[in-house]
């Protein structure tokens, strides 16, 4: 007889977005995520973190100050580094997208223009920013849904 405690689809690509934003050289916020076709093939994962090419030593990571002087003029974040690191044909059309923090709006648009239908995620510690917000309307005017990542197993505990 086949073992009924494995871990669930949910599970199984969460757990995947959280150990890509392990990659992240973020001091602040680690963020991870991952594509998934239909067929519960995995397209892509991203992380958080400097664009290819820019060295992570001679880029700022603040949080505070000017512009040019923070990350946040910088720093890719992991939903649109996932869309950018898919190789496959075609487009992502239909798949799902498992991030650990909710998109923000700049990220909301890529997943919408590459055909995401489906967003999970685990935080949505920003959800009263003019980003999320704004992120939230887009996507249900483009018919892509989100949902909360629900940890329905009790066999292994994701955190953020």
């Amino acid at each position: 007889m086949k073992r009924d405690d494995y871990i669930t689809w949910d599970q199984y690509f969460m757990g995947i977005a959280i150990m890509s934003a392990e990659r992240s050289k973020d001091p602040g916020t680690q963020v991870g995520a991952c594509i998934v076709g239909s067929d519960n093939r995995i397209l892509s994962m991203g992380y958080n973190g400097m664009p290819a090419g820019c060295d992570d030593d001679d880029m700022p990571w603040n949080r505070e100050g000017a512009a040019l002087e923070s990350k946040y003029i910088y720093v890719c974040h992991a939903e649109l580094n996932a869309i950018l690191n898919y190789r496959g044909s075609g487009n992502l059309k239909g798949a799902r997208c498992y991030t650990t923090l909710f998109p923000c709006n700049e990220c909301a648009k890529a997943i919408i223009q590459s055909g995401i239908t489906e967003v999970i995620y685990l935080s949505d510690k920003y959800q009263d920013t003019d980003s999320t917000i704004a992120a939230k309307k887009m996507f249900g005017m483009a018919g892509v849904s989100y949902r909360a990542y629900e940890n329905k197993h009790k066999k292994i505990e994701l955190e953020l």
